[in-house]
């Protein structure tokens, strides 16, 4: 199934609802640190509910560690300065989206390792700045989850 990586995520809540939707979708979640919280946080543990158990979630110590671990799988960038659009790219099995901190996206030295048609970007209404990042990921994954017609549901 499909790998969400949060980059130093900084909002519990965004986190615990990911948690939640990997959960619900068979996406795996991985966290680069440092984490702008702890990881037992209650805001953390609320929006993910019960579901941290149903989950298969990672951390690492740095990008280069998350990416050890993810070689030889195809890797997107979620960014809000991306030219492709996900309902426009043909997604695979094991496809990767990784996606930046809260209030600053992926920093510069990172977003410089993908290659423009790797470089995905939601469409928004010209003006908006992006969305949250928990919409932004399930809004991803269920597009790459459709298009392999929803594997593994009932």
């Amino acid at each position: 199934m499909f790998a969400v990586v949060l980059f130093q995520p900084e909002i519990p809540p965004n986190t615990g609802n990911i948690i939640r939707m990997c959960a619900n979708t068979g996406a795996e979640l991985h966290l680069v640190e440092p984490l702008g919280f702890d990881i037992s946080d209650k805001s953390c543990r609320r929006a993910g509910l019960d579901y941290h158990e149903y989950a298969r979630v990672a951390r690492y110590a740095d990008w280069a560690a998350c990416k050890q671990a993810l070689a030889g799988r195809r890797l997107f960038a979620m960014t809000t300065k991306g030219k492709a659009s996900p309902y426009t790219t043909t997604f695979l099995e094991n496809d990767v989206f990784v996606f930046g901190r809260e209030t600053s996206g992926l920093p510069p030295e990172i977003m410089a390792e993908f290659n423009q048609e790797n470089r995905l970007r939601l469409p928004m209404l010209e003006g908006q700045r992006s969305l949250n990042l928990s919409n932004a990921a399930a809004v991803t994954v269920f597009e790459a989850w459709r298009q392999l017609g929803f594997p593994g549901t009932t």
